[in-house]
C-alpha cells in the first residue's frame, strides 16, 4: 500500500501512555505522542532523556512497561518487529558488507517475496531518488560515508514502510554533508509522502526536517510543535538552554517589564505576571555608548558570517550574550552600554 492510498482516519502513529523502565530508572514515563500520515517529526533532548528509547519502542526493539503502541488504529504493542510495517534506518546505517549497493537495496523486498523482475525496478527507482542511479553494481566498501547514508535509506524505504524511523541518521556525517542532506532528505520525503519519525541531537538538523519538533526531558515531552514555535516561545529554562540561549535568568515580571539581575527588562505585552524564568534572545541584547544602559565589558567574540556573537560582562551579574552585525562588532576588552528589545524577551514558566 502507498502513501497516496491510505485512508485511515486519524494519526498514523499513537502512543499512549508508553513507558519504560532499566531497573529502579523510568526511561519512558508515560508518554503520549500521535504522529499524522505525511507528517515528519523530530524527537529531541539531551542523553537520557528517552528519545532513543522511544524510537525502539515504537520499533518493537525495546519491550514496554507500559502503555500501547497504535500504527493506523491497530494495535502493535505486541507484534514482532518484522511485522509492524516500519522502515528503520540506524546511525550506523547497517549495510551488508558482503553485498553490492543493489543486493542491498533490495533486501527487504526480498523478505517480502517480491519477485526478481519487480524488485530491479524497484531498487533502480529508489536509487535514483536518493541520488545514486546505476549504483547497483557498487561495493559498499567503496561508497562514501554520505553515499552509505543514502544506500540505507533507499533500503528502508524499498517495501514502501506505513512509517520510517530514523535513529541518528546523519550523525557520523560531517556537518557541511549533513546540512546538504537534510535539505534533499525534506524534499524526498514531500515527494513520497513518507511518515517520518526522526530522533536526533542536532538540533539545526532537526528543525529543517521537521514539521513538528519534541523535545524531551526526563522520559517525558517537554515541549513540541512547529519548528518556529519552538524556536520562538520555549515552553520553559530547559528548552531555552536545550536550543542553545544562554540568556536565562530568574525575574518577577510586572506590567511591561521584569525585574532581573540585569536591572529592568522590558517584555512583551500580555506576557504572564509574577516569578517566572526570562529568556533575553542574544539579537535582543542592544550594544550602544557606556553611558547608556547597563554597563558591561566586551568579552570573546565569534564570528559566524556577516554576524557576531558577543560576549558581554556586567558587574555583578552573570555573562549576557548578544549579536550583531559585522561592522557594529565592538572590540574586546571595550565598555558598552545594553538596553534590551521587549520584542526578544520571553516570559517562561517559573522552575
Amino acid at each position: 500500500m502507498t502513501a497516496g492510498t491510505k485512508t485511515q482516519a486519524g494519526p498514523l502513529l499513537s502512543l499512549r501512555a508508553a513507558t519504560v523502565r532499566f531497573g529502579g530508572r523510568t526511561a519512558l514515563d508515560a508518554v503520549d505522542l500521535d504522529v499524522a500520515d505525511h507528517e515528519i517529526v523530530c524527537v529531541l533532548g539531551p542523553s537520557g532523556s528517552g528519545k532513543s528509547t522511544l524510537l525502539r519502542a515504537v520499533a518493537g526493539l525495546q519491550p514496554m512497561d507500559g502503555g500501547r503502541v497504535l500504527l493506523a488504529g491497530a494495535d502493535r504493542t505486541d507484534v514482532p518487529v518484522h511485522r509492524r510495517g516500519l522502515g528503520l534506518m540506524f546511525q550506523d546505517h547497517q549495510l551488508f558488507p558482503h553485498r553490492d549497493v543493489g543486493g542491498n537495496v533490495a533486501f527487504g523486498l526480498r523478505m517480502h517475496g517480491v519477485g526478481r523482475a519487480e524488485s530491479e525496478r524497484r531498487v533502480a527507482e529508489l536509487l535514483d531518488l536518493v541520488g545514486l542511479p546505476g549504483a547497483e553494481r557498487r561495493a559498499v566498501a567503496a561508497l562514501s560515508g554520505g553515499e552509505q547514508q543514502r544506500v540505507a535509506l533507499a533500503r528502508a524505504l524499498a517495501p514502501r514502510p506505513e512509517l520510517l524511523m530514523l535513529d541518528e541518521p546523519l550523525g557520523q556525517l560531517d556537518r557541511s554533508l549533513r546540512e546538504r542532506l537534510v535539505v534533499e532528505l525534506r524534499t524526498l520525503f514531500g515527494r513520497l509522502g513518507t511518515t517520518v519519525l526522526a530522533v536526533t541531537h542536532d538540533q539545526g538538523e532537526a528543525f529543517a526536517l521537521a514539521d513538528r519538533v519534541v523535545v524531551m526531558r526526563d522520559g517525558r515531552v517537554a515541549q513540541q510543535g512547529s519548528p518556529l514555535e519552538v524556536w520562538q516561545r520555549p515552553a520553559s529554562a530547559f528548552v531555552a538552554r536545550f536550543l542553545g540561549f544562554d540568556n536565562v535568568v530568574g525575574a518577577t515580571v510586572s506590567g511591561g517589564s521584569a525585574d532581573t539581575v540585569w536591572g529592568r527588562v522590558p517584555v512583551a505585552a500580555g506576557s504572564p505576571q509574577g516569578a517566572a524564568d526570562l529568556l533575553v534572545r542574544p539579537a535582543g541584547v542592544l550594544i550602544g555608548d557606556a553611558e547608556d544602559g547597563l554597563r558591561c565589558t566586551v568579552g570573546v567574540r565569534t564570528f559566524r558570517g556577516d554576524r557576531v556573537t558577543v560576549r558581554l560582562a556586567p558587574e555583578n551579574a552573570p555573562v549576557l550574550e548578544a549579536e550583531c552585525a559585522l561592522r557594529d562588532t565592538p572590540d574586546e576588552g571595550a565598555v558598552v552600554g545594553v538596553r534590551f528589545d521587549a520584542a526578544e524577551t520571553v516570559v517562561l514558566a517559573a522552575g
